[in-house]
């Protein structure tokens, strides 16, 4: 069995046990029987939930799919490890990062620092073959992760929701707005990140929140 932090294993067993979940893991055992190469490893798929316990979740950053070229995906959205050039999407949320709190980019792409504050860096769907974009859509991966966002709305403490794109929007779109904050604009991708994410101005909106609602800042270094 795959290991999975504690907390989330609780919320998520309903799940856990769904049909769904078996024939999701059916599927991934055929893929991989066929031959094909799944990114990430097996022991990644659920990076983002071991790193970010349920009752640690502070912030929530959703993403769509792992990044399908080979090294890069580890179970956070994103993110990349070590020693892999960041990714478009990546250079431009490190470029805000710089406009909006003056933090300079790191050498590197790995987002594990922000993660281990509470900070879920949640992909809507967890696994995808190889130099095949989407390729793992459809096969219930999204409704596991439904089940993620309800898990963390339904929390009474103050959490930040950070919706960039339409598709991230429409995933959280039943986020409970008297309790929690959501910050929405177009997606750090170069197709749309002056659409309205470059500006926008999120890291100083998400400590400004965590601060007036009596909690510490994230570092973003």
């Amino acid at each position: 069995m795959i290991k999975l932090d504690e907390t989330w294993r609780q919320a998520l067993q309903a799940e856990f046990d769904a049909p769904y979940m078996a024939e999701l893991k059916a599927f991934l055992v055929r893929e991989r029987e066929a031959g094909k190469q799944i990114y990430p490893k097996g022991s990644e798929w659920f990076n983002a939930l071991n790193l970010t316990p349920l009752d640690k979740v502070r912030v929530v950053i959703l993403g769509q799919d792992p990044y399908h070229g080979e090294g890069q995906a580890h179970g956070l959205c994103f993110s990349v490890r070590q020693g892999v050039k960041p990714p478009p999407s990546l250079v431009n949320i490190y470029k805000e990062l710089k406009a909006d709190l003056g933090v300079t980019a790191p050498a590197h792409g790995n987002l594990e620092a922000w993660a281990s504050q509470g900070v879920l860096l949640l992909n809507s769907v967890l696994t995808v073959e190889a130099g095949k974009a989407a390729s793992h859509q459809g096969q219930g991966w999204e409704r596991f992760t439904d089940a993620i966002v309800r898990a963390v709305n339904e929390q009474q403490r103050p959490i930040v929701f950070v919706l960039w794109g339409n598709y991230a929007q429409k995933k959280a779109s039943f986020v409970d707005r008297s309790r929690h904050l959501v910050i929405s604009s177009a997606h750090p991708s170069p197709l749309s990140a002056h659409n309205g994410f470059l500006g926008s101005k999120p890291f100083s909106k998400i400590n400004a929140f965590l601060v007036a609602n009596g909690g510490a800042e994230i570092h973003w270094t």
